[in-house]
């Protein structure tokens, strides 16, 4: 198991003997939703990869050597394990590299391959955003604020609500199972850490259950794994978004 004292800088070799390439990669990331989506999609594509854990409490995403391989100071980045590596940052930008890299999770053709690309970008424009501000208003900001609870609460919900009416018109969010999928729900599974509810959507929690049960997902879900307990995990948040 990971610690979150000690050793953070260290290297997870997964190597996967079923690998649909040569090409190795190197993952620097953290448990975060934004990290672990691309843990998942390097698990469903089989792909080689080593991980480099982030420290983010301490600030290590903006370190100097960091910011040169992201100026954004943001996890995750991946980066290619070849004498001309290529670097990419920022995740959806991340699984949509992988994604052509390995011919699978976004199609070739249209109109398929637009319908994969704008839920992927509802993710990035609305539910990351509107989470990520309801999680941080609900658990991490040191006083209350009412009204920003009560809006991204509200605006989570409504976007949820979105994806519900999509899910109950198809099984996944475009025609098969794709990087969309991926990228809503690393976020979607931790509705209860925001305090928003799904109560009422069907559709959305069947997703929600495929979703938990395929191997490659809850694999990385743990890569790396979370800090644990809700103090453990509010007192990780609270030094990223807080200061």
């Amino acid at each position: 198991m990971l610690s979150y004292r000690t050793n953070l800088c260290f290297f997870i070799y997964y190597n996967s003997i079923l690998s649909l390439g040569n090409t190795m990669y190197k993952l620097y990331t953290a448990p975060t939703p934004n990290g672990w989506k691309v843990a998942m999609a390097l698990e469903e594509l089989r792909a080689q990869y080593e991980v480099q854990l982030i420290d983010l409490q301490s600030g290590e995403q903006h370190s100097n050597w960091f910011l040169q391989i992201n100026p954004n100071g943001r996890i995750p980045v991946l980066k290619t394990m070849e004498k001309d590596s290529t670097i990419i940052f920022d995740s959806n930008a991340i699984l949509i590299y992988l994604a052509e890299k390995f011919g699978q999770l976004l199609p070739i053709n249209e109109p398929d391959r637009t319908l994969v690309l704008q839920w992927l970008m509802f993710q990035a424009s609305g539910i990351g955003p509107m989470q990520g501000q309801a999680v941080v208003f609900e658990r991490y900001f040191p006083n209350d604020v009412p009204a920003a609870r009560k809006r991204y609460h509200n605006e989570t919900r409504r976007l949820y609500e979105v994806l519900d009416v999509r899910l109950s018109q198809s099984e996944w969010l475009a025609r098969d199972f794709s990087i969309a999928d991926i990228a809503n729900w690393s976020w979607i599974r931790s509705h209860k850490w925001a305090r928003v509810s799904t109560e009422g959507l069907e559709s959305l929690e069947r997703w929600m259950e495929q979703m938990r049960i395929r191997p490659a997902c809850d694999r990385g879900l743990n890569i790396p794994p979370s800090p644990g307990k809700a103090d453990k995990v509010k007192s990780f948040g609270s030094a990223m978004t807080t200061t």
